[in-house]
Order: structure tokens, then C-alpha cells, then sequence
């Protein structure tokens, strides 16, 4: 199926009401067993592309650049106007002339296998291991690709690419982990998927996930992962009265509500426990870009994790974008014009 990603909001810039032909496909791979050892018979993998496979001499493809997104959402996330189009547009890093780009949606996000297509609880528990096992099998067995030409990810995304640089060292010609650390998850982010799985096991409603109809309660602790991913500059600027904030809290919960489901948020952020590259980094040989913002309260700053992993990366460079009009917290990692410019300058050191 070809549909097409444009800018949809009144205001875009130029570079975001580009429009660029997006193929829809779906990858399924049989008798997946999973780290837990669990298996299924069928595990689907969705996966979007814009642009084509291009070979060299010796007929591999060489253009292919994987987009991972954020464990919120699917790959729509990356594919949206403030993402693609200061990326992909003609002249820019990811020109869609020159770049063949794979945005699959993850397990358990999106349109690829997750509890809600009826297993619910049942569903095999996976990790962060899985998923990348997964998207790797994508790339190589399916699309036939030895070795990508960048892996750029954001949250989630961004801690697959550094699991992608320990695990598969040589799958890569560079890295670019965006709002994401690759230690274990501690301090703010761990407390608040800490506060909303339990909120999610505690719900009256819950009945071991195997619920009949969308538990409700939990809902009202959805917000607060919502605050935690913007700017408090912004929302400041925004919920000015009690009357805009209750508004505020109201569509999220409606959000959540209708366009998701309990058991697919409990795996996706259990599905961390497993994450931490920092023990393995010297694996990294690939040259690494790291974009962090400085009003990102996800991922503090202040915590020193960089600094203190960033020298022992063979060929590893962090970018602090600071705090400004234009930034929104963690929300900044899909503004790509905030942050084109140091992508820009990284991929055209690259080797050709």
C-alpha cells in the first residue's frame, strides 16, 4: 500500500508540508521464542519505507537507515511533518532521494503483534533484547541488509541504537541515539513507570489483564508521563488557568482511553527491565552521535550519565541542545529542525 506523510497542522513551515510517498509493508516471523522462553507462532512486524534501495558495486544495498521510534507511540511518531520534513526534504541529511527509510512499529506498539490482539496477558513477556532481535531480523533476513548506512532513534529508539551498537557492531556505519542514555533506567524515569504499572495492576478493573472491557482507573496517572515529556517552560506558558488545565488532563485521558490499551502500556514499559548498555560499551565501534536537550526531565542532564560514558566511545560525540523558545523537553526529539544541523554535520563526516 502507498499513502502519503504531509504536514497536517496550519502554521507548518515549508519543510514540513513536503510530502513524501510512504510503502506500507508487514514482516512475519514464524516460531519467534523470546528471551523469557516463551514463543509464538507468528510474530508481525509492520514496518513503513520511503525512498529506494540503492546498491554498490558489489550488490548490497548501501542507503538503508533505520528510524526507531519512542515507546509512547508507534512509527507514526517519526513520521510526522516536524520529523521528516526538516530530514528528509531535498538538501537535507536524510534527503528521501538518496536514503532508503525503514520506520518499523515495534512489538507490542503500533499495527505489529501486541497483547491486545486477543492474547492479552497471555501474550509471551519480551524485552528490549527482543525487540532488537526482532528489528534485526527485519533488516537483515527480510529487507537483506548487511549493513545499514545510520540507525537514528529517539527515547526507546535512541536506547535500541545503543543496544544495536554492543549486540551488532558491524551492522552500522553510525549511530545517532536521541534522548536516550544508555544506562539502566533510574531516578524520574523509573519512578514514573514504576507509579503507572502499578497504577495499571491495582485498577479495580484489572483482573490480571484478562479485563472484558478497558479498565478506566488508571487513566488519571497518564498525565503525569504526558507533564514529564514536555517542557515546564511550555507548559507554563500554556496552562495559565485552572479551567486550561483540567482541559489539558481531560484529552489526555481521552487519548489514552480511546486509542490505546492497558496490557500493550503495562509490556511496553515493563519492557525496559532489561536495558543497560553502559557495562558494554567499548562494543561500540561505529561513530556515535548522542542529541540530549537540556529541558528534557526524562533524562536529566544533571544526572552526569554522559560525561561519564561518552570517553569510552572510540568515535563518540554528545550534543546538549540548550533549553530555548523552541525546545519542549523530551518532546524536542521529533522537532527536527532544533537539532538537524549537528545530524547534519555528524553524517557528512562519514565516509562516503
Amino acid at each position: 500500500m502507498l499513502v502519503f506523510v504531509a504536514a497536517a497542522l496550519l502554521g507548518a513551515s515549508p519543510l514540513e508540508a513536503q510530502t513524501f510517498p510512504v510503502s506500507e509493508h508487514e514482516f512475519v516471523v514464524r516460531n519467534f521464542r523470546f528471551l523469557s522462553g516463551d514463543s509464538l507462532p507468528e510474530v508481525r512486524i509492520r514496518y513503513r519505507t520511503i525512498g529506494a534501495p540503492r546498491k554498490d558495486a558489489q550488490g548490497r544495498i548501501s542507503n538503508g537507515v533505520l528510524v526507531l521510534h519512542g515507546s509512547s507511540g508507534d512509527a507514526s511518531q517519526v513520521l510526522a511533518p516536524s520529523f521528516t520534513g526538516p530530514l528528509l526534504a531535498p538538501g537535507q541529511p536524510l534527503d528521501a532521494a538518496t536514503h532508503y527509510l525503514i520506520f518499523p512499529d515495534n512489538i507490542g506498539n503500533g499495527r505489529s503483534s501486541k497483547p491486545s490482539d486477543g492474547l492479552r496477558a497471555r501474550f509471551p513477556k519480551y524485552g528490549y533484547k527482543d525487540m532488537v532481535e526482532l528489528q534485526h531480523r527485519l533488516v537483515t533476513q527480510h529487507l537483506g541488509i548487511a549493513r545499514l548506512r545510520s540507525i537514528i532513534g529517539i527515547s526507546m529508539g535512541g536506547m535500541h541504537a545503543w543496544m544495536w551498537g554492543v549486540t551488532y557492531p558491524d551492522a552500522m556505519q553510525a549511530l545517532v541515539p536521541i534522548a536516550a542514555m544508555p544506562a539502566a533506567i533510574q531516578g524520574r524515569n523509573l519512578l514514573w513507570r514504576t507509579i503507572l504499572t502499578q497504577a495499571i495492576r491495582n485498577d479495580p478493573e484489572w483482573n490480571h489483564g484478562n479485563y472484558t472491557r478497558q479498565p478506566a482507573g488508571f487513566l488519571s496517572i497518564m498525565p503525569m508521563f504526558d507533564m514529564l515529556v514536555q517542557s515546564p517552560v511550555r507548559l507554563g506558558e500554556s496552562l495559565v488557568t485552572r479551567e486550561r488545565a483540567k482541559s489539558y488532563l481531560e484529552a489526555v485521558i481521552a487519548e489514552t482511553r480511546d486509542e490505546d490499551d492497558a496490557n500493550n502500556i503495562l509490556y511496553r514499559f515493563e519492557s525496559s527491565f532489561d536495558f543497560d548498555v553502559e557495562p558494554h560499551l567499548e562494543r561500540i565501534t561505529a561513530p556515535l552521535l548522542t542529541i540530549l536537550f537540556a529541558d528534557d526531565e526524562l533524562n536529566p542532564p544533571e544526572l552526569g550519565t554522559m560525561e561519564r560514558v561518552i570517553a569510552r566511545l572510540k568515535n563518540g560525540r554528545m550534543v546538549l541542545v540548550p533549553a530555548g523558545p523552541q525546545t519542549e523537553g523530551h518532546r524536542t526529539q521529533v522537532k527536527a529542525d532544533v537539532w538537524r544541523e549537528h545530524l547534519r554535520a555528524f553524517l557528512k563526516a562519514l565516509p562516503q
